[in-house]
């Protein structure tokens, strides 16, 4: 005998593993935690499979509910994509494009620029973390990403746009300034400015306290403009990636401190693979320097 799945089963699983509870998956779909939890016991035996083990704490997924998932996502996925094809196509739908919110919004700036002036249709962008960006795709809420790609992570298509390294950022009048490159012992009296949000803050961290350097910090930020602005006035200097560009500053690689990222595009859908918002973030990378 055949079994039929209805949708909203599958969002109710979906949100169960989205929100990480029922109550909060319930709220989230809108419906009492007694009707969530029957529609999830509907999708259990229809499967023949239980797909959450339930505890007074948490709620885990089961293997085989870690098998189902993929294929549910995909579904979900393809389901939006089918009402989108069939939908009213008088206004356009906005591509909606994440971008990780270390990549230097200068350099996001200028892929703006050139993407409007090439007469591109209407985009939306939305600037998050990697852990925020990796659950935008998730739940269909992008259709790609502009983010660090990392091997095996993403069961989504990836592209990749390149490579940058990190070097210590100082002002230009810095006494450092000129240097070909600096050691840890050279930053050892040195205010520092900490980007919170960094990929690679506790390798930053480790990298300076196994050589015994444990600097003042003037400011804490998650804001890598605000950062790069402080560091340009002279307030501290910081580690940053290499997109990151001003006059009033310059970069100095760091001895020992070979660590490099690789950014590139995730695709929730394929199709927007050479759309020009895209193409022009891609150019804009490559001219960083």
């Amino acid at each position: 005998m055949e079994t039929m799945i209805e949708r909203y089963l599958l969002r109710y699983f979906l949100a169960v593993v989205d929100q990480g509870n029922f109550s909060r998956a319930a709220v989230h779909c809108n419906v009492s935690q007694p009707t969530l939890s029957a529609g999830i016991a509907k999708l259990e035996n229809a499967l023949q499979r239980q797909l959450f083990s339930r505890t007074n704490q948490r709620v885990q997924l089961t293997e085989s509910g870690t098998r189902f998932l993929t294929h549910a996502r995909r579904i979900e996925r393809e389901f939006n994509i089918a009402l989108g094809a069939m939908a009213d196509t008088a206004q356009e739908r906005p591509v909606r494009v994440g971008v990780l919110s270390s990549i230097a919004g200068a350099l996001v700036a200028r892929a703006a620029r050139a993407y409007r002036a090439g007469g591109g249709g209407p985009v939306e962008i939305a600037f998050a973390s990697e852990r925020e960006l990796t659950a935008m795709l998730a739940r269909d809420r992008l259709d790609a990403a502009f983010t660090l790609l990392r091997p095996g992570a993403q069961p989504l298509a990836q592209q990749v746009v390149g490579e940058e390294g990190y070097a210590m950022v100082m002002a230009t009048d810095h006494p450092l300034a000129g240097r070909a490159q600096i050691d840890a012992d050279d930053l050892r009296d040195e205010t520092m400015i900490v980007r919170r949000h960094c990929e690679l803050l506790s390798q930053t961290s480790r990298h300076f306290l196994e050589r015994g350097v444990r600097p003042h910090f003037s400011l804490r930020t998650t804001n890598d403009e605000r950062a790069l602005q402080m560091v340009g006035a002279g307030m501290g200097v910081t580690v940053m990636p290499d997109c990151y560009r001003s006059t009033d500053v310059v970069h100095v690689p760091m001895a020992g401190f070979d660590h490099r990222r690789t950014l590139g595009f995730v695709l929730a859908d394929e199709g927007v693979a050479e759309h020009g918002l895209l193409q022009a973030l891609a150019a804009a990378f490559g001219e960083r320097a």
